[in-house]
């Protein structure tokens, strides 16, 4: 073999490893998606038992309900009529309350309509949820900016409160 001949021969390899590495990396990111519903979405357009998906909206009024240990069902709601039941066991985040943002990660269990969520992420404002979503329950007129407990509470004070863009 000659000196060409040995350095395509290691080119060749180079780029074959680095191809193997981009196709390894890309697989292991297609099985971590997980996309984002809202409860009026999955009215329309039902999801498969068992496939990992966001559910996003509000926490329904009343809706909580406290099992045994730190089992929790709620439903989430998005204005409509539509509301999806929530199951989740472990620790809440101390945001999570009742009319209250939430993003829920996890899957619905085959034979059920109940959504079994691994992970619960609560905040007053739209922070976790991405930007259509909160557009959408703005204007509806569910979600309003700068209308938060901190804001509401200024306000009974008679303190200035100014909007974030």
């Amino acid at each position: 073999m000659t000196r060409k001949q040995k350095r395509l021969a290691v080119i060749a390899g180079g780029m074959g490893f680095i191809l193997a590495a981009v196709l390894l990396v890309m697989f292991a990111f297609s099985q971590s998606v997980a996309y984002f519903y809202m409860p009026a979405d999955l009215a329309k357009t039902p999801v498969a038992p068992e496939t990992r998906i966001r559910l996003g909206g509000l926490v329904g009024e009343g809706s909580v309900v406290r099992g045994t240990g730190s089992t929790v069902e709620f439903a989430v709601t998005d204005g409509s009529t539509n509301a999806v039941k929530v199951k989740y066991t472990g620790i809440l985040p101390d945001l999570f309350r009742e009319g209250q943002g939430v993003v829920t990660e996890g899957m619905f269990t085959a034979g059920t309509n109940v959504f079994v969520a691994d992970t619960v992420l609560a905040k007053h404002d739209e922070t976790y949820m991405p930007k259509d979503v909160a557009d959408r329950l703005k204007s509806q007129g569910l979600w309003k900016e700068g209308q938060g407990q901190e804001s509401q509470g200024k306000q009974a004070q008679g303190q200035e409160v100014k909007a974030t863009p």
